[in-house]
């Protein structure tokens, strides 16, 4: 075995025992550490096994561990949400889906007043995720999520749980201005599922970009369906195009999609024949901005229905 993969191990051997001295009836648990600790050599990934199971049977009384189904694969290019949480407190609504090509993260936002609810999933090619499964087994404040060792941090108002629902994947529950913030992180963790893919579909999405620009990340925003917006990002140049104008003090004319508009510093804006405003930002060439602008695709028919339920 290699030094990494015993470092991984005794990490969550560690976690795990820390686990089970917390947890009730630990007799059982420190036994199968016992068993565990002694055929590590020959069975490593099987005594982890046991431990894991071990734990949740003294932990939460369930000897289920559940099983998390294969990923859907997206199409390619296409921007989807993978994961849903089966509860959520009452009187949230959502208001914000985010999601991109490759390992752009997936966002999910609900609001109730000044409380909200993010549930965010990273995948681990991401360095910045990679070693997440490190991170938390060598931290103390842990808890189990479907047997597997998560990180939960916070207050009574406020807390983060993340966990990895299986080896691809890295997902975080974000509670803030919720009370009692760690027991509702934990409830929908429990709850959350690896569902179909979901499609984050505004109304636009780019057409051909010029070179050396690439689609990074498609977000769809709004109280309601009234005030939805989509915004589209690539590198350095940001896209919105929804109901509210862009502050336009100290602009000049400029030709946008073949009428008038209007640019000032890094901006360049027009307001579409539906009276909606499509707006083109970044720190590139104002010709770029443009050219960006007049490619964008529209769709007369949006998806935000979803926004506000």
């Amino acid at each position: 075995m290699s030094q990494p993969a015993r470092d991984t191990e005794t990490l969550l051997r560690d976690s795990l025992e820390r686990l089970a001295e917390r947890a009730p009836d630990g007799h059982e648990v420190r036994n199968a550490l016992a068993r565990a600790r002694q055929s590590r050599r020959r069975r490593p990934r099987l005594a982890l096994a046991a431990v894991a199971a071990a734990v949740v049977v003294a932990t939460i009384g369930v000897s289920l561990v559940v099983t998390w189904p294969s990923r859907v694969p997206p199409a390619a290019g296409e921007a989807v949400l993978g994961y849903s949480p089966g509860w959520l407190p009452d009187g949230f609504t959502e208001q914000y889906r985010s999601a991109g090509p490759g390992t752009t993260p997936q966002v999910r936002r609900w609001f109730a007043g000044p409380s909200r609810i993010e549930l965010s999933a990273f995948s681990t090619k991401d360095p910045e995720w990679s070693a997440t499964a490190l991170r938390i087994a060598a931290v103390r404040d842990q808890v189990l999520v479907h047997g597997r060792v998560a990180m939960l941090t916070g207050s009574t108002t406020s807390a983060v749980l993340t966990w990895s629902p299986d080896e691809t994947h890295v997902l975080r529950a974000e509670v803030d201005a919720v009370p009692s913030a760690k027991v509702v992180a934990q409830r929908i963790a429990e709850d959350v599922a690896d569902s179909e893919p979901i499609p984050v579909r505004g109304e636009a999405r780019f057409g051909p970009l010029p070179a050396g620009l690439r689609e990074t990340a498609t977000t769809v925003s709004g109280m309601s369906a009234a005030d939805g917006t989509t915004t589209l990002e690539a590198g350095p140049v940001r896209v919105t195009v929804g109901a509210t104008s862009p502050g336009l003090g100290g602009s000049v004319p400029v030709t946008v999609r073949g009428v008038p508009g209007a640019a000032v510093a890094d901006l360049v804006t027009v307001r579409l024949a539906s009276g909606r405003w499509l707006t083109a930002s970044g720190k590139v060439p104002r010709g770029e901005l443009v050219a960006v602008a007049a490619a964008v695709v529209l769709d007369p028919a949006p998806d935000y229905a979803w926004l506000g339920s």
